[in-house]
């Protein structure tokens, strides 16, 4: 069955519009799981979601989601709904999307507020409700070789992969500590080649010349 449905803008995340609550808040906690269909189109909307189609497991249920035309949408259905049929009716809704003036769309800032499509949503949602009927059978069966080929992930993968980006991010940048140009000159080179010689022949003089004053020293005693 269909329990959630919510359609976002893909650029910013934006949640524009979402179908009437057809599920037991104290069951099947509604609030956590439209939390959680937000959390995914935000996670798109940045990019870390990349497939245009997926399905999501959350609990006993999926969410299933379809990008086009600039905006997202995603269904929670039991786990049991058919998700070839979840994907029809995700089409479906993106073709009545497809026929609103874009710049119209463009204009939504607050979350939801797009109420226009809400009465969309909860019509075309009807036809999907009996899985039994002619139509639906019809869509079941219809290139029933061909199954249909979706990403599928569990949502505490997603959320590791958050958890590990938001601690990478977290960390400060360490940069490799690079020798200073001078040590590795040629410059450098030929210095050494020219003093080295002559700083040893003085230091060995100066060595000498300490022994003797200090042997003169002791035959003098």
């Amino acid at each position: 069955m269909v329990k959630i449905t919510i359609v976002g803008r893909v650029i910013d995340g934006l949640p524009l519009a979402q179908g009437p609550r057809y599920v037991n808040e104290e069951n099947d906690n509604f609030l956590c799981y439209k939390q959680q269909g937000e959390f995914i189109l935000k996670e798109i909307s940045r990019g870390a979601l990349i497939p245009s189609m997926m399905t999501i497991r959350i609990d006993h249920h999926s969410l299933n989601y379809l990008i086009g035309n600039g905006a997202c949408f995603m269904t929670l259905c039991d786990s049991s709904y058919p998700r070839k049929l979840a994907f029809h009716y995700l089409q479906d809704l993106q073709k009545e999307f497809e026929r609103l003036d874009n710049s119209l769309v463009e204009k939504i800032t607050r979350p939801y507020s797009f109420v226009k499509f809400d009465g969309v949503i909860g019509s075309i949602r009807k036809q999907y409700i009996d899985t039994r009927t002619q139509a639906n059978l019809s869509k079941l069966n219809a290139n029933r070789k061909k199954d249909l080929e979706i990403i599928t992930e569990h949502i505490s993968e997603i959320l590791q992969r958050k958890r590990n980006s938001e601690i990478s991010e977290r960390l400060p940048a360490t940069t490799p500590r690079t020798a200073s140009p001078v040590w590795g000159s040629p410059l450098l080179e030929v210095i050494a080649l020219k003093w080295t010689p002559i700083t040893t022949i003085v230091a060995v003089a100066a060595i000498l010349l300490w022994a003797s004053l200090v042997l003169t020293d002791n035959f003098i005693i």
